[in-house]
């Protein structure tokens, strides 16, 4: 069988077998397209039994001397760990040559968040708009910092998902896996608000958020969004929805809020994902000691 073929039959797999997002498929996609070029232009072959643990070896030394980062390589082979199951599983080849490929060490980069101060700024009724578009960038930046939910959670969530009577919200993680995520009075208020305005708009779209025109949001709207209101309040280099997440999380936990529930409101498979914010933590401590302590 050929590379190419076969990278296209496992794309479909994850699209419509797992089911995951478009942003994961698209980055799988992109992985693949990277190796197959790579082999074809270094080998000129592009039959999939050609190749072996050793080409796939001189794959990562080239992205080594490109200089990509440890983080970025293993995501790469992570990839392609995850495509040579799915073709052993196919029967499409005999041997898994990625048992011997080794993962380069990462070392842990700590969550950037956002102050609570800048975040109290930022959520101030008075930077938005009183006109649909400044409603609903307000709303989704306090479902953001109200649920820690994803920017693929947050453009997916439809109004059917928000129970305003028991004062939820479903959300459709990772891996199709649903979790229920309490709001407060204030984001309860906010989204009651919303959907008066949505209805006085005539907007009649499934999704929460929408466009003006009642289409769909997408990815990089709501990231250029966030990113413009951060930039208002707050001087770190990452700006992005996912900055938010781990404000969320980070907030939650220096406020004394148990790991283990932070760990099913954000939807993470493990204790090990939630664990990275408690660095946070012993810093914000290590912080609170060196300026409190007489003789720190």
């Amino acid at each position: 069988m050929r590379l190419q073929e076969a990278i296209d039959q496992f794309i479909n797999f994850v699209q419509f077998e797992k089911k995951q997002s478009k942003h994961s498929s698209t980055a799988y996609l992109g992985d693949l397209q990277q190796f197959s070029d790579y082999l074809q232009v270094t080998y000129q072959v592009a039959d999939l039994a050609a190749y072996n643990h050793l080409q796939i070896r001189s794959w990562v030394a080239h992205l080594m001397q490109a200089g990509l980062t440890a983080r970025s390589i293993s995501r790469k082979i992570s990839t392609l760990k995850s495509f040579y199951k799915f073709l052993l599983k196919q029967g499409w080849v005999e041997q898994n040559p990625m048992l011997k490929i080794i993962l380069p060490k990462v070392s842990k980069k700590l969550p950037v968040f956002v102050e609570e101060k800048a975040m109290n700024q930022l959520l101030e009724s008075r930077n938005f708009t009183d006109d649909f578009e400044g409603k609903r960038d307000a709303l989704i930046l306090h479902v953001y910092y109200g649920t820690g939910m994803r920017l693929s959670e947050l453009i997916g969530l439809k109004v059917g998902d928000v129970d305003l009577y028991k004062m939820q919200l479903k959300v459709l993680g990772k891996r199709n896996k649903e979790r229920i995520i309490p709001i407060t009075t204030e984001l309860h208020g906010l989204v009651e608000q919303f959907l008066v305005m949505r209805n006085q708009e005539g907007i009649v779209a499934i999704e929460l958020f929408t466009r003006a025109n009642g289409k769909p949001m997408y990815p990089n709207l709501v990231y250029k969004l966030v990113h413009k209101r951060l930039s208002s309040v707050t001087t770190i280099q990452k700006r992005s929805p996912h900055v938010l997440r781990h404000t969320y999380a980070t907030h939650l936990l220096n406020n004394g809020a148990d790991l283990n529930a932070i760990k099913e409101l954000l939807g993470h498979a493990n204790l090990s994902a939630t664990q990275v914010y408690t660095h946070n933590s012993i810093e914000r401590l290590k912080e609170v000691y060196k300026n409190k302590h007489p003789r720190s």
